[in-house]
């Protein structure tokens, strides 16, 4: 039986307006006098809903400098997702919304709750920043310290807000290839949504909230179930999927310019795994292998918001726990990785439409696990940016210092410029820089290294945009390049190349030896095609080599993207569909096992059944295409869902 557990969830950087007009009206102020502002009858800043035209919730991101900021008035690559948007495409699975950003692509092993790496522009997962409501999820006890996307489902999420490029001038270590920043829903009054399906497949998720004068309240919770397909491609034992996640939302306006918030967010997982055979067949097998991931995390703060000066301080936390069973129960692996941060952004607007963004954090992180014991690390950073709105203008330049208590100093700086010309084209650029700690694994396994340095990387693309993404005629394309030194590799302890630093008996060892490039294009479209009618679609091109050996990086396609149209009538009833379209990759490092392209067509409907109901369904994979992306492992076939939504 499950604990059901309540706890603290709030976003950080995205709250509900209705609970929270104080803390809105000050933001409001501050973007409108440093960002211009979106005024609500340009065509630009509403997009289609349910009930007529709503102002558009992606205006803003935080990806780009740490606070919220006009998304048109940064020249750094970003996509944000909404919750309408993520309602529309619906499911659990969050890589289904997360397939119609540019330059991301993905890889799984076997379905839903397998480990899923998350590539953005072709760097390595682990390479890619992810928060949740402002906190870093990321494992400190992972041997890479990336974050596993295999247990986020989207029941309690409100908004992806995505950067593609290097930004460790602004967010620290791991900024490599991107920026990730996932916002849980906050809501006035309830919401609820259940689905059943294919595989047995169980999906419901509820939040709500009262606000109440100076004080809003809420909660968020989601249950997951299926009975799942073999994670072995060639194995014929189904292996489930189990998630609870649970949370609770506070915020109090202290004076007229002062808030306090809370959150922390729970989640329970359990899923059944194949593992390897030593013997005969060898390769991926059914088994009664089990894994449990148990993860929390949140952070308290206060926020100022004055004329001139707005300051936001919390401490976080963050904590994920793995435990893995074999078929009689017995406990083969367990870990724990440990996160705690002490962080302090801030701006201020010098003169007209110059401000000064800073910040600075201390981490704490450890981990724990049954194979290699404890150990622990302490790092310090701290940044500043100046940014300049006048006009169609708006350019940021800034720095960061970081302090690692082994490998000692790094620096990085970054830079981008944005410039509209007329009222919906824009000319985009950025520069920035990017680093990647060694991780506690790296450092102080049995395989560790202490004198490893970190990853290194340097990026620039440059875009033109016409319109924005969710309304009329928008058209975006976009080139990239990136180049990461320093990669930190296992290197074996035999043979004639074998690092002096081995030791005897010692199988391997990490050591920085590599060096990568990807490049590429990214394009997006979108057009109403009839009236309730839009068609749009991202397509990337993505060049990521190995400069060490010539050859491409493992599971990293060159082509892929999506289609995805949707028709509204003006009756209730809406259609969809999208269709994922991927190139052939390579699974290994050596390029000796390609695994072949693929498309997937998924088609959907919804109907409101009145102000406060809707009845949705779908078909997954409508044509059963048989893919995969990682040698070995499964994908879902043919499968059907269907749901009823409501609202009060």
């Amino acid at each position: 039986m499950h604990k059901y557990l309540f706890f603290i969830s709030v976003s950080v950087f995205s709250v509900s307006a209705q609970a929270q007009d104080s803390t809105e009206d000050a933001l409001a102020e501050i973007v409108a006098a440093q960002d211009e502002v979106i005024d609500e009858n340009d065509p630009l800043a509403t997009a289609p809903g349910h009930h007529g035209y709503r102002p558009l919730a992606n205006a803003i991101t935080v990806t780009a400098n740490g606070l919220g900021t006009d998304i048109r008035n940064t020249g750094q690559a970003v996509s944000v997702i909404d919750s309408e948007e993520i309602d529309r495409v619906q499911g659990a699975d969050p890589t289904r919304v997360l397939r119609r950003v540019p330059g991301l692509s993905l890889a799984r092993n076997g379905g839903v709750g397998g480990v899923t790496a998350i590539n953005v522009r072709g760097a390595n997962a682990e390479q890619v920043l992810v928060l949740v409501d402002g906190v870093r999820v990321s494992d400190p006890a992972s041997p890479a310290g990336g974050f596993d996307f295999g247990n986020l489902l989207t029941g309690t999420i409100d908004k992806f807000d995505i950067l593609r490029g290097s930004n460790s001038t602004i967010w620290g270590s791991d900024a490599v290839g991107g920026v990730m920043d996932i916002s849980t829903r906050t809501e006035t009054g309830a919401r609820g949504s259940v689905e059943y399906g294919a595989r047995d497949t169980l999906f419901a998720s509820a939040s709500a909230g009262v606000d109440d004068a100076r004080v809003y309240y809420g909660l968020t919770g989601s249950w997951f179930s299926t009975d799942g397909f073999s994670a072995a491609a060639d194995g014929t034992e189904n292996d489930g999927f189990r998630q609870l996640a649970l949370g609770m939302v506070t915020f109090v306006d202290l004076t007229d310019s002062l808030e306090a918030f809370a959150h922390a967010n729970f989640s329970e997982g359990d899923l059944e795994i194949d593992g390897f055979a030593s013997a005969p067949p060898y390769g991926l097998v059914d088994s009664a292998d089990t894994q449990k991931t148990t993860r929390h995390w949140g952070d308290v703060g206060l926020a100022y918001y004055g004329n001139d000066l707005t300051l936001r301080g919390s401490y976080s936390l963050a904590d994920t726990e793995r435990t893995n069973r074999n078929g009689e129960g017995l406990e083969t692996f367990a870990s724990d990785g440990h996160s705690q941060r002490l962080a302090l952004r801030g701006e201020y607007r010098l003169l007209g439409g110059l401000v000064a963004a800073f910040g600075g954090e201390h981490e704490w992180s450890d981990y724990r696990t049954t194979s290699d014991g404890t150990a622990e690390v302490e790092t310090t950073g701290a940044y500043a940016q100046l940014g300049w709105v006048m006009g169609p203008l708006a350019a940021h330049v800034g720095g960061r210092v970081d302090d690692h208590e082994d490998f000692g100093t790094e620096a990085t700086f970054g830079g981008d410029v944005s410039y509209r010309i007329g009222s919906d084209l824009r000319l985009r650029a950025s520069l920035g820089e990017g680093y990647k700690a060694p991780t506690l694994f790296q450092l102080y396994s049995e395989y560790g290294n202490r004198a490893l340095e970190p990853e290194q990387s340097t990026s620039f693309d440059l875009g033109i945009e016409k319109g924005q993404r969710d309304v009329g005629l928008y058209l975006a394309l976009t080139g990239f390049r990136r180049d990461s030194d320093n990669l930190i590799g296992y290197v074996s302890c035999f043979g004639a190349g074998a690092p002096a630093i081995c030791t005897p008996g010692q199988f391997g060892v990490y050591q920085n030896v590599g060096r990568a490039r990807a490049q590429g294009l990214e394009a997006e479209a979108g057009v109403e095609l009839l009236n309730g009618l839009r068609l749009s679609g991202v397509y990337s091109f993505v060049d990521s080599e190995d400069r060490e050996t010539g050859l491409d990086l493992a599971r990293r396609p060159r082509h892929f993207g999506t289609l995805f149209a949707d028709y509204r009538t003006s009756f209730g009833l809406d259609l969809g569909a999208d269709l994922r379209i991927s190139g052939s990759r390579f699974d290994d490092p050596a390029n000796l096992t390609r695994l072949d392209g693929y498309e997937v067509l998924d088609l959907r409907a919804s109907i409101a059944l009145g102000e406060k109901l809707e009845l949705f369904g779908r078909v997954e994979n409508v044509f059963d295409a048989d893919y995969q992306t990682v040698a070995g492992y499964g994908t879902a076939g043919r499968g059907a869902f269907i749901g009823v939504r409501a609202q009060m």
